[in-house]
């Protein structure tokens, strides 16, 4: 009796440790039907078939088992899908994991491995989340076949990345095709071997991005992998492998490195209170990530202020001065005029925090030392650079890398990367040497120099006080008697610099000069108005042409305004903004003066069915990267952030050539230090282009002026208005677009006077990144920095956009369009804006 009961709890125990493990094995007997679900022992990952996203076929997938969001990370038929419920995942009599159906006619997947004489076969999922084949149970710690040798779209800790010198095998990550479809996309990751090895992202055959080489500590391109980043990162180089592997310092931390099937690689970690997986690091993000930005011998620094983001290595010069202007660097840089290589006195110049140069055209000797390194490469002539292979050992033991050919992908970094150092001649050599030695001397300054400057300032400051208030008196006496003299003078004349404002440098026109320029504003000479004016073309006695903005008394544009525009546009200096040549004040009139545009407003050219042919696609596309680097300029590139606040076609002025000048700076707004947004009462703009946190809450931004962009660049292309009306119900062109943009017929928006002569893929382009600028929230707008990248970069894949603003339809406030709008015809170079317009 005693002996059957204890058969009997042996028994039970058996079975409840069976129910109770999770089955993370499959083997000859016991396949992985459709609907089975295979889960790690430690149940942190899971094996079964799936669905995609919007998708019935099935594949065989690994995921994580406790994240309620499904996340694979491994797919087995990536481009082999099963169309049905009844795929099996089994063992066959070869020792392979196969994917077939119920039939068995067709095989969709298999591990593809040479036979082993053992009839012992079995495949374990891992709590690593790796799948591993056995052949035989002797010794489980070697795989005949595992997927951490197969990856996907993700790379998991502990997965080595890179090369297995004694199989061949090369790991390379790939993104989905889409989210729907986890085929082999357009993206791929892995690791290159010609030179030091590096990482690189692909777009197909092309290079997009590259990690830069090893430093010791990481990828010198990647300086988010410090001492203190949260995984420990192993870099395996030997006669077996060259590989990479990142291991967790915190198992309880879920962390997933992808390649998206935007172009992204990203390295994202769970947050489980939020349910949801965190950005952690990303590349491609920013201008100076794409490969090869700025050219050969070209470096690349996105912190510079206020200037072009690329730049030439010491020595060099703009292969193409006139590209460089037009912020495109992808000739690069050749080497200065006149220099002498290869003589005596040559020497290098130091990048520090450094990306340094594609190392594909570099050869490393690791049994050099830095000084050493020199050395040697100023022994070649054809040695153009070198750096430190590993800065972990120190100068002495760190290795050498050394560069022939071309330097290109260099970039700096404001922490992390490394010293590079570029070869100069003499000439350079003495300039650098010097810029150093005055920098020293100026450090000096500030330590020593600057306290005793300090205090004689002090001591003077106090003296000139006391003689101020000796002589007070006699200052509030000048200053009556000036302002009574002032008083008795004509009020016909000029602003004074106190109204102006000072360091303005710009003409003051005589009422006088004005009035026989244009033939006493004789209406022949008209050749504009809008809501704050006329506009009158005249000639000076010098021959020279002027436009004479003359504002109305009973326009909106008061003496704030009349300021702006002066202080603003006499300071402003760029080719793709309209020139200020002076003002006049008679009265209450208020008149400036610019130069003359022959061509008027870009709305008489692109609203006119007549003209509107005389601007092909090409002329357009130049005409739209000029508003684009005008607008770059005043949001970035001036001393002052500046938003224009009134971008509309009728104030982009065309210049004999047809090239675009921005103009109408009276509803401008400086912001200065780190200011970004700003409330007004005072809602200023034009209908049809105002953005709609501005015209509804009286918030502006870059982004307000981006909004406007985006609405000027669906009217470039369409040849039409925004609140012009359209057949298909839509409530203005934003709308009418974005209907054909969701049904893949954007290309029907095209303006019929372009024919079929234009490129279809820029214009779609183009459009997408006006429906990009025209997004409901500003936060999902691009910057024009973007928009310029966007717009140089072609191949670069867009995020798709969020529903775009649809706040001016034609009751909104209570009035027609007509009400809203008084142009004064097509031909006119300024629309009537709103000049108050209380936000609630």
């Amino acid at each position: 009796m005693h002996q059957e009961r204890a058969i009997l709890v042996s028994v039970l125990i058996f079975l409840i440790f069976r129910f109770c493990t999770c089955i993370d094995t499959i083997t000859l007997t016991r396949p992985l039907k459709d609907g089975d679900i295979l889960v790690s022992n430690g149940e942190t990952f899971a094996l079964g078939f799936f669905s995609p996203a919007n998708s019935s076929n099935r594949y065989v997938g690994i995921w994580y088992n406790k994240v309620s969001e499904q996340t694979v990370v491994w797919v087995a038929n990536r481009d082999r899908p099963i169309t049905n419920s009844s795929g099996i995942l089994s063992i066959d009599e070869t020792g392979n994991l196969v994917l077939h159906e119920k039939d068995q006619s067709f095989v969709f997947w298999s591990t593809n491995v040479s036979r082993v004489v053992n009839d012992v076969f079995s495949a374990q999922l891992l709590d690593s989340g790796n799948l591993v084949l056995f052949q035989g149970l002797v010794n489980k710690e070697v795989y005949s076949w595992q997927s951490f040798d197969h990856p996907s779209n993700t790379l998991l800790p502990g997965m080595k990345f890179g090369l297995d010198r004694k199989t061949g095998l090369n790991r390379v990550v790939t993104s989905w095709k889409s989210s729907g479809d986890p085929g082999v996309g357009d993206y791929s990751y892995k690791m290159e071997f010609v030179g030091p090895t590096q990482l690189f992202l692909y777009k197909g055959m092309t290079r997009i991005w590259r990690t830069g080489s090893w430093t010791g500590h990481g990828w010198s391109g990647v300086p988010a992998m410090t001492q203190n980043f949260i995984f420990n990162v192993t870099y395996i180089n030997n006669n077996d492998e060259v590989a990479v592997v990142y291991l967790i310092r915190n198992s309880s931390i879920l962390s997933r490195l992808t390649v998206n099937e935007s172009g992204t690689v990203e390295r994202l970690t769970w947050h489980g209170p939020d349910k949801r997986w965190i950005g952690f690091w990303s590349a491609p993000k920013e201008q100076c990530d794409a490969y090869n930005h700025c050219g050969p011998f070209g470096f690349c620094d996105p912190y510079k202020s206020g200037t072009f983001e690329c730049d030439c290595l010491p020595g060099y010069e703009p292969q193409s001065p006139q590209d460089w202007y037009l912020r495109d660097g992808s000739k690069g840089c050749k080497r200065k005029a006149g220099t002498q290589m290869c003589e005596i006195g040559d020497g290098f110049v130091e990048l520090a925090r450094a990306k340094v140069p594609d190392t594909s055209t570099a050869r490393v000797n690791m049994s050099l030392g830095l000084e050493a390194c020199k050395e040697l490469c100023l022994r070649n002539c054809t040695c153009m650079g070198y750096a430190s292979a590993d800065i972990s050992k120190g100068a002495a033991e760190g290795g050498c890398i050394t560069w022939y050919g071309n330097m290109i992908d260099a970039r700096t970094f404001p922490d992390g990367g490394q010293s590079f150092y570029t070869r100069v001649d003499a000439t350079e050599l003495a300039k650098y040497s010097s810029q150093r030695l005055k920098k020293s001397h100026n450090n000096r300054f500030l330590v020593i120099g600057v306290p005793i400057i300090a205090a004689g300032f002090f001591f003077l400051c106090a003296f000139i006080c006391y003689y101020i208030w000796k002589i007070r008196g006699k200052l509030n006496e000048g200053k009556a008697r000036f302002n009574f003299m002032n008083s008795l003078k004509s009020s016909e004349g000029c602003l004074t610099d106190k109204d102006i404002g000072e360091n303005v440098d710009i003409h003051v026109f005589d009422f006088s000069k004005i009035l026989v320029a244009t033939d006493n504003f004789s209406p022949s000479n008209k050749v504009g108005e809008g809501g704050f004016g006329s506009v009158y073309k005249g000639k000076l006695l010098n021959g020279q042409e002027i436009a004479v903005k003359r504002l109305s008394q009973s326009s909106g544009q008061g003496m704030q305004e009349f300021k702006n525009e002066v202080t603003l546009i006499a300071k402003l200096q760029h080719r793709n903004l309209v020139r200020l040549l002076g003002y006049c004040f008679r009265k209450e009139e208020k008149m400036l003066v610019y130069e003359y545009l022959p061509n008027k407003g870009l709305d008489s050219f692109i609203f006119d069915q007549e003209k509107a042919s005389l601007l092909d696609w090409k002329k357009r596309l130049q005409i739209i990267q000029g508003i684009v680097r005008g607008l770059l300029y005043l949001h970035h590139d001036s001393r002052l952030k500046i938003i224009h606040r009134d971008l509309k076609a009728s104030n982009v002025l065309l210049d004999t050539n047809l090239n675009p000048k921005i103009s109408d700076f009276g509803m401008a707004k400086i912001f200065g230090g780190e200011e970004d947004e700003a409330k007004t009462r005072r809602v200023v703009g034009t209908y049809g282009y105002m953005s709609p946190e501005y015209a509804m809450e009286g918030l502006f931004s870059v982004k307000s002026d981006v909004f406007s962009f985006g609405i000027l660049l669906l009217e470039m292309i369409s040849g039409r208005k925004n609140n012009s009306y359209y057949k298909d119900n839509s409530v203005n062109l934003i709308g009418h677009v974005w209907d054909l943009w969701k049904q893949d017929k954007a290309l029907m928006v095209v303006d019929s006077s372009l024919g079929d002569s234009y490129d279809a893929h820029e214009v779609l382009l183009c459009i997408h990144i006006g429906i990009l600028c025209v997004q409901e929230l500003a936060s999902d707008r691009p910057t024009m920095t973007d928009v310029a990248f966007m717009l140089s970069n072609r191949e670069t894949m867009l995020p798709p956009p969020n529903q775009p603003a649809f706040i001016f339809r034609q009751l909104k406030y209570g009035m027609d369009s007509k009400s809203a709008s008084a142009s004064g015809g097509d031909g006119s170079v300024f629309d009537d804006t709103i000049t108050i317009l209380h936000p609630r």
